[in-house]
């Protein structure tokens, strides 16, 4: 896992997915953005703050932790 700074204009281009427990009014969730090799996450309420990035194998174990599978 890496932790990167927002710096300007990062995030420009991905495609962002915002989870489907966030609410515009509601608690802060994530969104993910998909490239080949990284899953990017970010907070959904502050877009412009710091980013994680998984590998995939990585993030499909969280995914599957965290759902109960």
């Amino acid at each position: 896992m890496t932790i990167t700074p927002f710096t300007g204009d990062q995030g420009c281009g991905l495609e962002w997915l915002k989870s489907t427990y966030s609410a515009d009014d509601g608690p802060s969730c994530v969104e993910v953005a998909n490239t080949p090799g990284t899953v990017h996450v970010r907070d959904s309420k502050n877009t412009q703050g710091p980013q994680l990035a998984f590998g995939p194998a990585t993030w499909a174990d969280f995914v599957g932790f965290a759902s109960g599978d």
